[in-house]
């Protein structure tokens, strides 16, 4: 869309009767363009889900994260969308956010809200984000059937969380991590076991010395990492500097697939 260009007032085209289940659809998926798409995700939303939400709200997603955001198709008609954010949390790791997710309910049984969301966390992936969190209603039972099968744990309970009154749970994925994210996580947590014994560790050791025991603090905080919170980031992950940046996000790419077939 042009500068000035006045955002798009297209219509989502008539969705079938509710009482025709669809299962014999070609589904094409797109992602997120621009305001020409804006007035079709909103109206998805808006038809779906409980919680009202302003224009502001979606441009906000969507004006920010537009790599974030995909449509499914059946033909002309978009039937599902998804809309996410990833943003620095507690100023040390880029977490993924997924906010939105609708499919219109003949839909619901062709596991297009599983391929939207896993279109989102591989942007997220190549983001370098470390996890993804979310919402979903307790008493949407499908949604947490669909959000357990990608591998999302519940990390608590927020009472009373939606404008109806409903509670919600707080779902966390933990993603694949690169070399270098692993790194800067050892070195976090190295950092945090300096401050606490007060430097006089490394004041003791001579220089040869004090690098070995950092090099041995490193390995273990990485195995400690990848065992207490990273159980399902894949074995034989490649270390090769020389690699290209699409090499190692289509390794993590396949790493996240294989974990959840």
């Amino acid at each position: 869309m042009s500068a000035g260009e006045p955002p798009s007032t297209t219509a989502v085209a008539p969705a079938p009767s509710a009482d025709a289940r669809k299962t014999d659809v070609k589904v094409r998926y797109q992602q997120y363009r621009d305001e020409r798409d804006l007035a079709t995700v909103m109206d998805l939303v808006d038809n779906e889900l409980s919680e009202p939400y302003s224009i502001f709200t979606y441009r906000y997603f969507l004006h920010n994260w537009p790599q974030l955001a995909f449509l499914a198709y059946d033909g002309d008609h978009c039937f599902g969308t998804v809309v996410c954010k990833m943003d620095v949390h507690r100023e040390q790791m880029l977490r993924g956010y997924l906010a939105m997710l609708v499919v219109e309910k003949p839909y619901r049984s062709l596991g297009t809200g599983t391929e939207l969301v896993k279109l989102s966390i591989a942007e997220m992936i190549k983001g370098q984000c470390e996890e993804v969190v979310l919402e979903a209603e307790v008493t949407n039972s499908g949604a947490l059937a669909l959000y357990q099968n990608l591998g999302f744990i519940r990390d608590k309970r927020l009472h009373r969380y939606y404008l109806n009154g409903v509670d919600a749970f707080r779902l966390k994925l933990l993603l694949p991590l690169t070399q270098q994210q692993q790194d800067e996580i050892a070195a976090r947590e190295l950092e945090t076991m300096s401050i606490s014994n007060g430097g006089n560790d490394a004041a003791a050791e001579p220089t040869g010395a004090g690098n070995t025991q950092v090099e041995q603090q490193r390995v273990r905080a990485l195995d400690e990492s990848s065992q207490s919170a990273r159980e399902h980031t894949s074995e034989g992950q490649s270390q090769q500097g020389s690699q290209s940046q699409r090499d190692a996000d289509s390794s993590l790419l396949q790493k996240f697939n294989a974990l959840r077939t």
